[in-house]
């Protein structure tokens, strides 16, 4: 195919034929650069928040793209060939119509069954996308939370958005009007072009303190979430919902209102192509509507938390055994049971087949494991 790199980053190739690209990247390679140099050729990849995160690692979970996933579906639903480590320690290229029963367990199976070393996946032309963010004042959660149930209610696939609650520590390096005080971010990325028709609404909500909705060059999309880069340390949880019920939009309000409650709560609305099956399938659970992500800082050196206000919010919201994702999984999940809560029947007892087959021993142990059958 004409229009081939990869000179520019190491491990990694994409190349082009003009409506469509494909791209190998080897483990290590984080996000960030792939979009950069996908950028270049009018190109984009189905990534993530964050520059920062591991390209292979994200994917083995579904990979949930901020910018277009819900018009193009997981990044795992677009993987052509995995390269891999088998437990016998042979490295093979595994694709759909090599090994389909492989294929499948790599593919959000979150390496059950192999060490990843390479993956080709697609690019999609697209050059940019209405996207960024409003912000408002903490007073106005309620108003603007409706405001967004509206919009994802009425959400046509090129649409792809969360909201996000956060209540930001009283230190300096915070701007002075979100210190101490709790913020309501909707983010959202428009693959169509009457994007400002389409957020009237919620900018008629409430008073918006930032607004940086624009039309941006695909390269920017980091800019959306505008993730934090530096480490830090904090308890997180998930919540997987069926829908954006009024019950569960009290129960958001009432915990992310206190200053007891989790530093911050995003809502990620699913659905649209991340509800259809891949072309090629894959382990990746579609029967979700949103994912629920809450996060509460403790600060270093901080004793463990006595009241775990995102495992409150998160059991309230769906129960202590309520369905998790392979894309959604906390340390707290990283139990046998926790797992299994990540996948419907099929879809476990086919990974279970596939493990016996590939890793009978359970080498591959110290993730979160899905145990062979004995």
């Amino acid at each position: 195919m004409p229009g081939g790199f990869g000179t520019e980053i190491p491990y990694f190739h994409a190349e082009h034929s003009g409506t469509a690209g494909r791209a190998r990247v080897e483990a290590g390679v984080h996000w960030g650069q792939v979009v950069e140099a996908a950028a270049k050729l009018g190109l984009a990849p189905l990534a993530g928040s964050s520059p920062q995160v591991g390209v292979v690692g994200y994917t083995l979970g579904g990979g949930v793209s901020v910018s277009m996933g819900r018009a193009f579906g997981y990044a795992a639903d677009h993987v052509q060939a995995v390269e891999v480590v088998t437990a016998d320690g042979a490295l093979r290229r595994v694709t759909p119509d090599s090994d389909p029963g492989l294929f499948f367990a790599l593919l959000g199976g979150k390496g059950n069954v192999g060490v990843v070393t390479a993956l080709e996946f697609d690019l999609f032309p697209v050059a940019e996308l209405y996207a960024g963010s409003l912000q408002f004042a903490g007073e106005h959660a309620a108003d603007v939370l409706r405001a967004y149930h509206l919009l994802t209610a009425a959400a046509t696939d090129e649409l792809t958005s969360s909201i996000v609650f956060l209540r930001a520590p009283d230190l300096p390096f915070v701007p002075e009007f979100m210190r101490g005080k709790l913020t309501v971010f909707v983010r959202l990325a428009y693959l169509g072009t009457d994007g400002d028709t389409l957020v009237a609404p919620l900018r008629a909500a409430a008073p918006v303190l930032v607004d940086t909705l624009t039309t941006m060059p695909v390269g920017d999309i980091a800019a959306i979430a505008n993730d934090p880069s530096d480490p830090g340390t904090s308890v997180e949880h998930f919540a997987m919902l069926d829908e954006l019920s009024p019950s569960a939009m009290d129960a958001i309000l009432e915990l992310t209102d206190s200053a007891q409650g989790p530093t911050l709560v995003n809502l990620t609305q699913l659905g649209g192509a991340f509800g259809r099956p891949a072309r090629y399938p894959n382990a990746v659970r579609r029967d979700v509507a949103f994912a629920l992500f809450a996060l509460t800082v403790v600060p270093p050196g901080a004793p463990a938390l006595a009241h775990d206000p995102g495992l409150a919010l998160t059991n309230r919201l769906a129960g202590p055994t309520g369905k998790k994702h392979p894309s959604y999984l906390a340390p707290a999940d990283a139990s046998v049971a926790g797992v299994r809560l990540a996948y419907d029947d099929a879809t476990y007892e086919r990974l279970r087949t596939v493990k016996t087959t590939w890793d009978p021993q359970n080498m591959f142990r110290w993730n979160y494991n899905i145990p062979p059958r004995v």
